[in-house]
């Protein structure tokens, strides 16, 4: 399909809210037992102000809500048959998903929190401070201080870090989610393609920014919210690319090796793809051979790093063992997937950044697991013959969900040729 044909796919703001809360009432019913049954805790607290919210209440929101409402709080209570009850203390409550358990006419709300937690008497408390997921870090320095001193040090004693509550409940996907997620990835297919064409690029007047605002505003026009600025970036002959350092030329040319990054948010779920096209000179049909060489040792190394995705392994295990067969290959690689999701640099593990290939501390320790949502993120660097051997880099990215115990790409990839324009 066009992307002008997937205009159309995308739903009113009203039926939009709809699927979310679906999805929604789905997440709490299934994903929330399921986490908190893996761990050890009784209970979990998200407390959070108005203006200053947890990362993860916001997906915890109903579609209609923007926000926390002044001070809001969230308890999961994990009961002895393993079910878990859920409300807020909070003045509003979220209708069906959270009933408000307080009543400000009878005590106060910290008050409130403190008898609910007494008459449950959960011996392990989760709350979200981290030192490694940011996910896991939501509770303010000062709402941290209001909770000691409402729980006392009884209660406070039985609280610990829920970094790994945080994490799990927002890198799970559900069955609906992941039915959803292959559209997002053909429109983002969609969109580079049409960005990386003769309606959009004309060879000695387009620009790189020309086409990085072209897919920002298409994606805004299409009802699309871009999780970052969108990239374009050219290589040629005498021009490299290397990151963080500004290019030399931007103005498109015959014979460049374009690139792009993007990725957007529709239904609350991100991608990010990354691909290539190559500017045809006159009377060139296709890409120079070592360029398409370059390519497919690129898809090869894609292929290396789907096998070593395994549950049970840390990303730090897969960055390494993914590596380890790169060099078997002599391939100059770099590895830097992380998950996708709710956020686009996702909950989970970190496999790899490009400036710590030897494993990340941490985020690269937490493992993989089933039913989570990856961008496939990898460069491979290679002399080319018809650029006098100039080594040039191949930027590959593309979303893949890890389900059963197997991992497979959303949608097609980028293989055999570029984008070819001209």
């Amino acid at each position: 399909m066009s992307l002008a044909e997937y205009k159309d796919v995308i739903l009113p703001l009203r039926e939009q809210a709809e699927v979310k809360n679906r999805w929604l009432e789905e997440r709490l019913e299934t994903v929330i037992p399921m986490v908190m049954n893996r761990s050890d805790f009784d209970m979990w607290l998200i407390i959070c102000n108005e203006y200053n919210e947890d990362p993860v209440l916001m997906s915890m929101l109903p579609a209609t809500s923007m926000g926390a409402r002044r001070l809001t709080i969230l308890v999961f209570a994990k009961k002895d048959d393993g079910t878990v009850e859920r409300f807020s203390v909070d003045r509003y409550g979220q209708g069906k998903f959270f009933e408000t358990q307080w009543n400000p006419d009878k005590e106060g709300q910290w008050e409130c929190l403190t008898r609910l937690i007494k008459e449950r008497d959960p011996q392990k408390i989760g709350v979200n401070y981290s030192d490694t997921f940011a996910f896991g870090d939501g509770l303010s320095y000062a709402l941290a201080s209001n909770l000691n001193e409402a729980l006392g040090e009884e209660y406070m004693k039985r609280c610990s870090s829920a970094s790994d509550l945080a994490v799990g409940w927002l890198e799970t996907r559900t069955d609906s989610e992941l039915a959803a997620y292959p559209t997002l990835v053909k429109m983002g297919h969609a969109l580079i393609a049409e960005a990386f064409s003769n309606k959009v690029i004309q060879a000695g007047v387009t620009t790189t920014d020309d086409v990085i605002w072209y897919m920002r505003q298409k994606m805004h026009d299409m009802g699309l919210k871009a999780w970052f600025h969108p990239s374009c970036e050219l290589q040629a002959p005498g021009q490299s690319f290397e990151f963080l350092q500004k290019p030399k030329r931007k103005l498109i040319q015959p014979g460049d090796l374009l690139w792009c990054d993007v990725g957007f948010y529709y239904l609350g779920l991100a991608t990010d793809q990354q691909q290539h096209a190559y500017v045809l000179k006159p009377n060139e049909k296709d890409a120079p051979e070592g360029l398409k060489s370059a390519l497919s040792d690129t898809n090869h190394l894609q292929d290396i790093h789907l096998r070593h995705m395994k549950v049970g392994d840390t990303g730090n295990e897969v960055l390494k063992n993914t590596l380890n067969e790169a060099q078997i290959f002599g391939m100059n690689a770099q590895i830097y997937s992380h998950p996708l999701g709710f956020h686009g640099h996702a909950a989970g593990p970190t496999i790899g950044l490009w400036d710590q290939q030897g494993g990340v501390k941490g985020r690269g320790d937490y493992p993989v697991y089933d039913s989570t949502v990856y961008s496939i993120e990898l460069n491979l660097r290679k002399e080319i013959p018809e650029w006098d051997n100039q080594t040039v880099r191949i930027q590959l990215e593309e979303d893949a969900v890890m389900k059963n115990g197997k991992i497979n790409w959303l949608d097609s990839r980028l293989e055999g040729n570029y984008h070819l324009i001209g």
